[in-house]
């Protein structure tokens, strides 16, 4: 595997990181999950909007610019001879000293892993997830934007603790108010009645990639789509559910909770969303060889 680290391609046992790198210190990052299908990044400008996006809002400076990164995931891509693959984009605060400041960080640390993934078993996309929902509440955005796609991934993994114990293989998070935000790494959607409808960015979530997508699939073929707050009555009665992600792409939830979605099985709306998506991934995105 080769990696790519501040400039240079390299094996991955000297991919290394100095442990005074605030990304690992402090979680003071920034990064971006990729995919690539069939020989093409998919979405990769807004995910690089994204990341560049997320960095701005957390004062860091990332020394390379957006054209050039752009060059950094296809290259780590034609390196590693792969036309399919999970790629991860990371910039780093960089090295600094003990303390938190980031003044005492003088140059951003950016590295690319490109590798392979699958978030769930393909028996979960065909019979769809049983979830339920944590404690654990999403980050308020007065305390720790969710939209900026940092390293500091605590809260998700405290709510993926607690799925974890429970053995159930995603969960649902709440925000401070009690609304549905989302999983612990998607974005979620119910329909209801034949609209589709997915809590706003201003509940606190990160703004997905791939949701943002689905929603655009969905309008395409005449679905309504709402951005709009709903609780967990709403999901319990909803005619369907699934999330969305870079990693998990598009996947049935049927039930939330010990309660069944409608009938318990993937919908109608979710099955062509999922079909839609995949038919989008072969031919949406920046090609890996020119």
């Amino acid at each position: 595997m080769i990696i790519y680290l501040d400039g240079e391609f390299v094996p991955k046992e000297r991919a290394l990181i100095s442990v005074f790198d605030h990304g690992l210190l402090y979680g003071d990052g920034v990064f971006e999950g990729i995919r690539a299908y069939h020989g093409r990044v998919f979405k990769l400008d807004e995910h690089l909007d994204r990341l560049y996006d997320s960095a701005r809002t957390i004062a860091l400076e990332i020394p390379v610019s957006k054209e050039e990164m752009e060059e950094v995931v296809l290259e780590t891509l034609r390196r590693n001879d792969l036309s399919d693959a999970y790629i991860r984009l990371v910039v780093t605060r960089g090295v600094g000293d003990l303390g938190l400041d980031p003044r005492k960080c003088p140059e951003a640390t950016v590295f690319c892993i490109a590798a392979s993934i699958q978030l769930y078993p393909e028996e979960l996309y065909q019979e769809g997830l049983a979830v339920i929902t944590v404690s654990t509440r999403r980050n308020i955005p007065a305390a720790c934007i969710p939209r900026v796609k940092s390293l500091n991934y605590l809260n998700n993994i405290y709510a993926k603790i607690e799925a974890n114990l429970a053995g159930a293989p995603e969960a649902i998070m709440l925000n401070a108010e009690g609304y549905v935000a989302e999983a612990t790494g998607d974005n979620i959607f119910i329909v209801k009645k034949g609209v589709l409808i997915t809590p706003p960015t201003h509940v606190g979530i990160l703004e997905g990639i791939t949701r943002n997508a689905v929603m655009d699939l969905a309008r395409k073929q005449g679905i309504p789509v709402e951005e709009k707050v709903f609780t967990l009555f709403d999901v319990y009665n909803a005619d369907e559910c699934f999330l969305t992600g870079t990693a998990a792409e598009v996947i049935p939830t049927v039930k939330v909770d010990g309660r069944l979605i409608a009938n318990g099985k993937p919908g109608k709306i979710t099955w062509e969303l999922i079909a839609a998506f995949r038919e989008l991934t072969k031919v949406d995105g920046t090609l890996i060889k020119q």
